[in-house]
């Protein structure tokens, strides 16, 4: 099929809050330069969701909107919340979209690649010989477990105030997560971790149990139980030794902004949410950094866009079936990094002697672009 005959790819864009529409708006960018140069198209359609929803509309994403995205191929989000809106006691929060959005689209698996880019070394507040050949793929349950459980607010009980989250999982939310990363170590250096804390919680018990149950089907891959706490150590002291690491919702959620600290700056990390649902090019995804909206940031064109510029390759390569485009993006910002252009936060004390040059938002997603049109990423 001619570029003139392949219809366009139908992507939602939720800019969201803080400095959301700053970086999804670069992201935009990069993507413009790779449909030049694969030929291909993107519809976009923009959605308001987090706070920006609850201003407009009294909501965090309206049902109407909900139903957009469903409709489109992927959806490319930047961030939600910000301190206009975290009141706890409010009824209605920013997160609350971003779970509704999780639970409509069936987005079941949260993959978070954490890897150290060689030029970006002395950006790791770890030693050089720690971060050596870190390359780890941290698969996060995402719509089941304590956050979406059983809950009851504050209340009156017989000790005063009172309130409790549960933290419930399900057979087949566990299998099907476990699964998938066990398919995935198949195609990585065959390796899962498996992580919980079956010492003490039962919904970890029952974790390890099913973990155990799916390991013949996947004979060639090896499968080890590890602590949550065990983990958390092991990050910081030996992250070499992961290669992917399987855990719960909130467990998931804590060690991958822990591991962010591996590559420098959580403005590296991208991530793809995954559902059962296929589309007309792959699977169904919403596409975002592990950052949060970063109010302080927002508007001074400081923030590091790279996440998102990655949660965008990593939209092609899942949603919309371009591994080539896909892997052209990462190469772009290996080959912007290497050159030596720097957001503020992966800039380091040293980086004007070692002759980096400090440049905004708006100007790295520029570089990246410029190497994608010009051929060498």
């Amino acid at each position: 099929m001619s570029p003139e005959e392949r219809p366009p790819f139908r992507v939602a864009k939720i800019p969201g809050d803080g400095i959301g529409p700053e970086i999804v708006a670069v992201a935009v960018t990069v993507l413009d330069a790779v449909a030049e140069r694969f030929g291909l198209a993107f519809e976009w359609t923009e959605v308001l969701a987090g706070g920006v929803a609850i201003d407009a509309y009294g909501t965090a994403i309206r049902d109407e909107d909900l139903e957009t995205l469903l409709a489109s191929d992927a959806v490319l989000l930047g961030a939600v919340g910000g301190p206009k809106w975290d009141d706890p006691a409010a009824t209605v929060r920013p997160e609350q979209g971003l779970l509704r959005m999780r639970k409509v689209l069936g987005l079941y698996a949260n993959l978070r690649p954490v890897s150290v880019e060689p030029s970006l070394k002395e950006a790791s507040p770890l030693r050089r010989d720690l971060i050596e050949g870190v390359d780890l793929l941290i698969v996060r349950e995402l719509t089941g477990g304590i956050y979406f459980g059983p809950r009851k607010e504050v209340h009156e009980g017989s000790d005063g105030r009172q309130a409790y989250d549960t933290e419930l999982y399900t057979e087949p939310e566990v299998r099907r997560i476990v699964r998938l990363a066990f398919e995935l170590a198949r195609q990585r250096r065959k390796h899962l971790t498996s992580v919980d804390k079956a010492n003490v919680l039962a919904s970890s018990r029952l974790w390890r149990t099913i973990a155990e149950e799916e390991a013949p089907d996947f004979p060639d891959v090896e499968l080890e139980h590890r602590l949550v706490d065990s983990v958390a150590m092991s990050l910081i002291t030996k992250p070499a030794s992961f290669d992917v690491i399987v855990t719960s919702n909130m467990f998931g959620d804590i060690l991958s902004d822990e591991a962010s600290v591996l590559a420098g700056s959580l403005g590296m990390l991208p991530s793809a949410s995954l559902g059962e649902r296929s589309t007309r090019h792959g699977t169904t995804g919403m596409y975002e950094p592990i950052h949060g909206s970063s109010p302080a940031k927002t508007g001074l064109d400081i923030a590091n866009p790279t996440a998102t510029i990655l949660s965008a390759a990593m939209m092609l390569r899942w949603s919309l079936g371009q591994t080539e485009a896909a892997d052209t993006i990462e190469s772009a910002v290996r080959t912007t990094l290497d050159a030596g252009i720097r957001t503020a936060d992966v800039m380091g004390a040293d980086g004007e002697a070692r002759g980096w040059r400090r440049v905004g938002t708006a100007a790295f997603g520029q570089a990246v672009a410029e190497h994608i049109r010009g051929g060498s990423a």
